[in-house]
């Protein structure tokens, strides 16, 4: 920092160093405090007395979750006698020492990194008398400090009358327990790492599309154990074993060709990263993707039309096939389960045939039942660093989307990681 400067860059570092310097009083104000001015207020404590020392936060967990600041900071500050004044809301932050101060705006962790180049200036060096009304204007403790300062007694009383804006209170132990507690059984991500995956959030997205419930040419029954074991014939050969196909193969109900198409969406927009990866979508390219899936769901209602049409018809002659096969083992052998329902003491064929249909009647699903689950499921998640950090998953990017300059943002991806 130079001095003299009005705009001028202020990081934790510099901020320590003015503390350090302290000679006469301390004031600090701000959403949240980092550890090393911290630290600095700490030593200064131990010199000048904490009574000489003003810190307003904002204590909250959710701004420590931002990265504004750190609990163990705060606790620091208890531990050295310092009092801890709430200044819910605040955003901007203020450092005055020995009557020199500036206003500054904090660093976000979560967000970005603490910068320590000096073109970024962050930082805005406060005229005397602006000094002495932030002062006023932050706590009783701090307007002290200001009356204090000042000689001229018209002075004194103008900033007597100032209304204290933040910081009328104080945190107490009641108040740090609670947060403190709160960062513990859920504690904040690491800054680094929720950085690093925030370069790569606005561009990828992993996904998952299933067509589930359409391939009812693959659905195949558990055939009653009370009839499996009549026989087979070359005529079910391959249909027929302990389960049933409902489908004949060749038949139009298949849902082959919707699957072509689900498998070409995928291809043109979900490339794979591999195995251990799954499929992502370009979040650019996300808006295409769902007017294609919209366009699909039309297609797959179509479908549902249509087998709703036939496939009832389809399952009846499924379940006549079966009785007709079984009908002759039935009445050659007939099962006790039929033998006890007969009032003639013996199986007749219309007998039989009942027994049948209602065996089979308990797999057999109806049509409705198939076509109410037919759907295509979305599933989208988010990057995280555990996937972004695996040492091939930058090569499969560049791979899957070789016309985007992932060099660029693998380069971001690492500097975010620094700090």
């Amino acid at each position: 920092m130079r001095h003299g400067e009005l705009f001028c860059h202020l990081s934790s570092a510099d901020i320590s160093d003015l503390i350090q310097a302290t000679k006469g009083s301390v004031c600090y104000a701000g959403p949240g405090i980092q550890r090393e001015p911290a630290k600095a207020i700490e030593e200064v404590a131990c010199r000048i007395g904490p009574e000489l020392i003003t810190v307003s936060l904002d204590f909250d967990e959710r701004v420590m979750r931002m990265g504004y600041g750190d609990i163990a900071a705060v606790q620091t500050l208890r531990e050295a006698g310092i009092v801890i004044n709430s200044s819910p809301g605040l955003r901007s932050a203020l450092i005055i020492v020995d009557g020199e101060g500036y206003t500054f705006t904090p660093t976000p962790l979560y967000l970005e990194a603490e910068t320590t180049d000096r073109l970024a200036r962050n930082a805005l060096r406060l005229s005397p008398d602006q000094v002495a009304e932030a002062l006023a204007r932050l706590s009783p403790a701090a307007k002290a400090i200001a009356i204090a300062r000042t000689t001229d007694p018209a002075e004194k009383a103008h900033i007597a009358n100032l209304p204290i804006e933040v910081g009328g209170f104080q945190v107490d132990e009641t108040q740090f327990r609670r947060v403190d507690e709160n960062l513990k059984e859920a504690p904040p991500v690491r800054f680094d790492l929720a950085r690093q995956v925030r370069v790569f959030e606005p561009y990828l997205q992993y996904v998952e599309l299933s067509l589930t419930g359409a391939a009812i040419q693959r659905y195949r029954l558990a055939i009653p154990a009370s009839i499996q074991k009549l026989g087979r014939s070359k005529d079910l050969e391959g249909r027929l074993r302990t389960t049933f196909s409902l489908i004949a193969k060749g038949e139009k109900l298949s849902s082959k060709p919707l699957q072509h198409a689900l498998d070409e969406i995928r291809k043109n927009f979900t490339p794979s990263l591999g195995k251990d990866h799954g499929r992502v979508v370009l979040k650019s390219a996300k808006p295409i993707l769902a007017e294609r899936l919209e366009a699909f769901r039309k297609k797959l209602q179509e479908h549902q039309q249509q087998v709703g049409a036939e496939l009832q018809k389809h399952l009846d002659e499924s379940r006549q096939t079966m009785v007709d096969y079984y009908l002759p083992r039935v009445m050659e052998t007939p099962p006790d389960a039929l033998l006890g329902q007969s009032l003639a003491g013996k199986a007749t064929e219309n007998g039989a045939r009942q027994w049948l249909n209602a065996e089979l009647e308990r797999v057999f699903p109806s049509a409705d039942s198939l076509i109410q689950v037919m759907c295509l499921e979305e599933r989208y998640k988010d990057v995280t660093f555990e996937t972004l950090n695996r040492e091939d998953f930058l090569q499969s990017v560049k791979e899957a989307f070789p016309s985007v300059d992932w060099d660029r943002a693998y380069e971001e991806f690492r500097a975010a990681g620094e700090g």
